[in-house]
């Protein structure tokens, strides 16, 4: 009876802590409502960003669209000055381009593009084990779109109140007139 008694309330506590964690996104105000695995394994707390204007991206460092990195790498040191500042989060959902571990990705990003911005644990960016982030990321009011992530190095524009401004696809460069200006607008 004891056995029955334990194994009943580990699982009910199982159910309690999934449901919370599946409620975390759907209940986020901000991305500053999240913790996060930094690419060292360190919690972060996203709160700890509240006051300055974020470029959220999704990374790869096998894709076509890598060399990205050089241009992010660029815009954060054009606006780390007006409290901007870039995070990157490797995924692996896309043509298999992030197989690594984050020792590695961390070694990649900083012997090839000099990364020096914020770079956290590999996540899911979509599917049934998408990140909760990712998921308030995706479902986020913004003018662009809704929805999953299309591919590697998609953009997202968050304010200094934690909330989605913008987001770009693939294709639209860091360097682009379009994320440049979007940029400029967020940390006035």
């Amino acid at each position: 009876m004891k056995n029955i008694s334990i194994s009943t309330l580990l699982i009910a506590a199982l159910v309690f802590s999934f449901g919370l964690a599946s409620a975390s996104a759907g209940d986020a105000k901000s991305v500053h409502d999240f913790s996060v695995k930094s690419i060292d394994g360190k919690k972060v707390d996203l709160s700890q960003y509240k006051g300055k204007t974020l470029l959220i991206v999704n990374v790869a460092s096998k894709c076509g669209a890598t060399p990205q990195y050089a241009n992010l790498v660029k815009l954060q040191e054009t606006f780390k000055d007006k409290g901007f500042l870039v995070i990157g989060f490797p995924a692996n959902n896309y043509g298999g381009q992030e197989p690594g571990t984050n020792t590695e990705i961390k070694e990649f990003c900083s012997a090839t593009y000099q990364v020096e911005f914020p770079m956290f644990a590999k996540v899911s960016v979509k599917g049934d084990d998408q990140a909760p982030l990712f998921q308030y990321l995706t479902t986020a009011e913004n003018p662009d779109k809704k929805g999953d992530i299309g591919w590697n190095f998609e953009k997202f524009l968050i304010g200094k109140d934690g909330k989605l401004l913008r987001r770009f696809k693939t294709g639209i460069k860091p360097d682009s007139s379009e994320v440049i200006e979007a940029v400029k607008k967020a940390v006035k």
